[in-house]
């Protein structure tokens, strides 16, 4: 029986691998990881990796319609440029909490990042969701969270799924037309032997896709919430998916080494045979 994953051949292995990207523009992958803290890239095109140093913590990198990035540090909301390498500062949404840094974003199908901010020691829950619009103005949508992570987009722009990983819950959001969210609900619960929900993607189908923190494989869960597949993974703590390159339908898991023995699996970034197609990241359009 094949492996339903292959490693991809790298020098270093990831601290916290996170913030999965598809750029159509580049044909490439980016991902970070947030405790080196480094921003990586695969090329598509001829497999080659590069590594860019950051100054501090990134959670994630979201792409602006007009070129560049948006990133995600822990001193807030940032422009990037990487050729040449620049990075302009565009505010700080928690300066009454220095402790606190960005985890996961993303940007939906509108142009507005959705992202998370949570304590650095995990000990408190004052983490929270933002929602930054094009004006580049910021709004606290959703509070209380220790670990935040995901987010993901139903097809039909319908759900947000984000979730709380301390407590094991991936939430479900209603979505207003313009965009706003109400009555959260618990969606799916993980029991202790799953690990910890962390990063997420939806597929073309409505499917959602989780990384396992802790358990060790991706799942995908149908629109209900039931659990459709489950794909085991030689890195215990799995930590984000997307779907890549020109037809999406390749997908691409991150993983983290913190916190255990130094192993060629842990840290490592996958691509993964899921047979399944994903839906275009969104760009922000700000």
């Amino acid at each position: 029986m094949m492996a339903e994953w292959q490693m991809i051949p790298r020098d270093v292995r990831d601290q916290l691998g996170e913030g999965l990207l598809w750029s159509a523009r580049d044909n490439a992958l980016y991902w970070t990881d947030i405790l080196a803290p480094a921003l990586n890239r695969l090329s598509l095109a001829d497999g080659r990796t590069t590594r860019w140093a950051m100054p501090e913590p990134l959670g994630w990198v979201v792409e602006r319609q007009s070129g560049g990035f948006v990133v995600g540090l822990q001193s807030g909301f940032a422009e990037l440029d990487l050729a040449p390498f620049a990075i302009r500062h565009l505010g700080d949404p928690e300066p009454h909490l220095p402790g606190n840094r960005m985890n996961d974003g993303k940007a939906d199908a509108q142009g507005t990042i959705w992202c998370g901010t949570m304590d650095m020691a995990e000990q408190e829950d004052r983490g929270s969701l933002y929602r930054l619009v094009a004006g580049r103005g910021w709004t606290v949508m959703d509070s209380g969270y220790r670990v935040p992570n995901g987010p993901a987009f139903s097809p039909d722009g319908a759900w947000l799924y984000h979730s709380d990983s301390a407590r094991r819950v991936i939430y479900r959001f209603a979505r207003h037309e313009d965009g706003s969210v109400r009555d959260r609900q618990a969606f799916i619960r993980f029991v202790e032997t799953d690990g910890y929900p962390d990063g997420m993607t939806v597929d073309a189908e409505g499917g959602l896709w989780v990384a396992h923190w802790g358990g060790g494989r991706i799942s995908r869960f149908d629109p209900d919430g039931t659990l459709d597949r489950a794909i085991a993974m030689p890195a215990l703590q799995m930590t984000n998916v997307a779907f890549a390159g020109p037809d999406l339908d390749r997908m691409f898991a991150t993983s983290a080494a913190i916190g255990l023995p130094a192993t060629d699996h842990d840290g490592a970034l996958y691509e993964v045979d899921c047979s399944a197609a994903g839906l275009p990241p969104g760009l922000f359009a700000g």
